[in-house]
């Protein structure tokens, strides 16, 4: 079967939180996805920071959708997807938190649990076994999927890129939901949201960062992944 993205939901115009949209993934997706013309809410632990980078976002090339900032709970509370792009040492209580605010609510994780030592990065061990479970355990009344975890930071915020060519890897055990997150990474020029199976297979996507991230610097480029004959 062809890549299609017929059966997919019509996303335009869904409003997205981003927990974590100070750091550079976080940034680069709330950029992206106000390009692709979503209202974008910018969370932080900090609500100052938060709104000091919603500004600079607004003023950005191609934005086409308000960008507003605020703290952490304000975005969970206030959108009606949320992205998770927290630091890895900071998942855990950020979610525990947030799990009334999120209730109900289609969750994206995109986060990586990695560490880095002399010889490079590497995959740590999550006793959830990954990220995106660790997130599902701890926000059962959400609908929690893994997704944007290969999407190059830089890339996503050059204003001189028009295109990432690249396929999102979506697992999730809610196939509606993960529809979702499929059809919004397809609002992304470039980009194929590719369902790729249930949420327990997330630990070896949030692990294969560490390998891209080794290929980029050997290689000085930022790469991602495509599915060939899809």
């Amino acid at each position: 079967m062809a890549y299609d993205t017929s059966g997919l939901p019509d996303v335009s115009g869904l409003k997205v939180g981003i927990l974590g949209g100070t750091g550079d993934q976080g940034r680069g997706l709330a950029y992206r996805l106000a390009r692709a013309g979503h209202p974008v809410l910018v969370g932080s632990r900090n609500a100052v920071r938060g709104e000091a980078v919603a500004t600079d976002l607004s003023t950005m090339p191609g934005v086409a959708a308000p960008v507003t900032g605020g703290e952490n709970r304000w975005a969970a509370e206030g959108a009606d997807l949320v992205i998770v792009a927290v630091p890895w040492d900071g998942h855990a209580a950020t979610l525990a938190d947030l799990r009334g605010p999120l209730a109900g609510k289609v969750v994206v994780d995109c986060v990586n649990p990695l560490g880095f030592d002399a010889r490079g990065p590497y995959a740590v061990s999550v006793p959830e076994g990954s990220a995106a479970e660790q997130a599902a355990a701890l926000l059962p009344d959400s609908r929690v999927c893994a997704a944007f975890h290969h999407v190059s930071a830089v890339l996503l915020a050059d204003p001189t890129v028009s295109r990432i060519d690249l396929d999102v890897l979506v697992l999730g055990d809610d196939r509606e939901a993960a529809a979702t997150v499929q059809a919004l990474a397809a609002r992304i020029p470039g980009v194929r949201g590719v369902y790729a199976g249930r949420l327990r297979n997330a630990r070896q996507v949030e692990a294969l960062t560490a390998n891209l991230i080794a290929i980029n610097r050997r290689y000085r480029t930022h790469a991602g992944i495509r599915v060939t004959n899809l």
